[in-house]
C-alpha cells in the first residue's frame, strides 16, 4: 500500500497559555500593569517590530497570545521554546547590508567575515594587522564603482559577487534599490520587487534582510529550508511541506508571520540541520 502523505490539519480552537516572559534581572522592573489584551485591531502588517534600540515595538504577550490561540501545536511550541528573543540587527543602508549579504553566500561564517573586512578595508584602510570590526566604515557605491577590479578579487570576492555588488552600486545610485527611510515605507511586496532586480539578490535574501534588518512582523520564508522542517516537526509531517503549504497554514499567523517563522527556526536547535537564524 502507497504511504499517503500526511496533510496539514485545521487550525483546532482551544487556546494555548503562553508562559509571560521574564525581565533580565539587570533592568529595572517596570510598575505592576494589567495583563495586556489582545487588539481588536491587529497591527498593520508594515508596522516595525522592532524601535531603533533593537527592543520590540510591539506587546509580546499579545503577539504570543495571537497565535497561540489560532494554533494549538503553535501555541505548544511557544511554550516549549520560551521568550521571543529575536532583536534587530543594525542596519547602516541597503546597499551595505545587501553587499554582506551577497559576500556570506555559501561561505561559513569565518571565511566570509575575512573577506568582508578585506573588502571594506581597500576603501579605509586602518591600522596594521587583521580587520578590527568598526573600524573601517562601509565604501559608498560610488567607491566601489570606482574600485580597481584587480584589487577586489584580491580581497577574496570571487567574479560572480564582484558582478552583483557592482550592480547593486548602479541600481543604488540609480534609485532601484532605495535609501533607507524610503524603504521603511515601502510594502513588503514592493521591497521584495526593487530589491531582487539586483543580480545575486533573490527572495529569500530580501525576506532575511525584511525580518533581521527591517523588522517587519508578518514575513514568513515559505521557500526556506528550516521553516519548512520547523513545520513538518512541529505539525508531526512525514515529508516537508511545499512552499504553497507553508504559505497556507501560515495565513492564521498573520499578522505575525515572523514571530511564528522565529519559534519554528527554534524548533529545530535540538537537530543536526545546520546554521539557521537567530
Amino acid at each position: 500500500m502507497t504511504k499517503q502523505k500526511k496533510t496539514i490539519p485545521p487550525p483546532p480552537v482551544a487556546p494555548v497559555a503562553v508562559p509571560r516572559k521574564k525581565r533580565p534581572s539587570a533592568r529595572p522592573s517596570p510598575a505592576p500593569a494589567a495583563a495586556p489584551a489582545i487588539p481588536t485591531a491587529l497591527p498593520s502588517p508594515s508596522l516595525c517590530l522592532f524601535n531603533g534600540s533593537g527592543d520590540l515595538s510591539f506587546d509580546e504577550d499579545a503577539a504570543l497570545s495571537h497565535l497561540s490561540k489560532k494554533d494549538r501545536r503553535l501555541g505548544r511550541l511557544i511554550g516549549q521554546v520560551g521568550p521571543f528573543r529575536l532583536r534587530l540587527e543594525s542596519m547602516h543602508s541597503p546597499f551595505a547590508s545587501l553587499s554582506e549579504a551577497i559576500i556570506y553566500q555559501q561561505l561559513n561564517g569565518k571565511a566570509a567575515a575575512t573577506i568582508l573586512g578585506r573588502f571594506k578595508a581597500l576603501f579605509s584602510p586602518g591600522p596594521p594587522g587583521p580587520p578590527i570590526p568598526g573600524v573601517h566604515p562601509f565604501p559608498t557605491p560610488q567607491q566601489v564603482l570606482a574600485a580597481d577590479e584587480d584589487a577586489l578579487r584580491g580581497a577574496g570576492l570571487s567574479r560572480n559577487k564582484l558582478a552583483a555588488i557592482r550592480d547593486l552600486a548602479e541600481k543604488t545610485l540609480c534609485g532601484t534599490v532605495p535609501e533607507l527611510d524610503a524603504l521603511h515605507l515601502m510594502p513588503e511586496e514592493e521591497i521584495v520587487e526593487r530589491l531582487t532586480a539586483v543580480r545575486g539578490v533573490g527572495r529569500w535574501t530580501v525576506e532575511m534582510l525584511l525580518i533581521f534588518r527591517l523588522g517587519r512582523p508578518d514575513v514568513l520564508p515559505g521557500t526556506d529550508y528550516g521553516i519548512r522542517k520547523g513545520v513538518a516537526q512541529t505539525f508531526g509531517l512525514s515529508e516537508l511541506p511545499t512552499p504553497q503549504e507553508v504559505a497556507t497554514l501560515g495565513e492564521r499567523w498573520r499578522p505575525f508571520r515572523s514571530v511564528a517563522s522565529w519559534y519554528l527556526w527554534r524548533s529545530l536547535d535540538s537537530l543536526d540541520t545546520g546554521p539557521r537564524p537567530k
